[in-house]
């Protein structure tokens, strides 16, 4: 049973963890938050990209 609940409790971080990567990347791409490391994840490019395609 104390096995069980351990892997529960890590299979719930996980999710977590993986839900919190995606919410931030989408925050970053629509601009809402910044910490300064949009280098890591490309998003700032990616988002310049996309202006520089539908202004033309």
């Amino acid at each position: 049973m104390k096995n069980f609940i351990s892997n529960l409790a890590g299979s719930i971080q996980i999710l977590f963890a993986g839900l919190w990567l995606v919410i931030r990347i989408i925050l970053e791409y629509f601009g809402f938050i910044s910490d300064g490391n949009d280098r890591t994840t490309g998003i700032k490019d990616l988002r310049e990209e996309y202006k520089k395609a539908n202004y033309r």
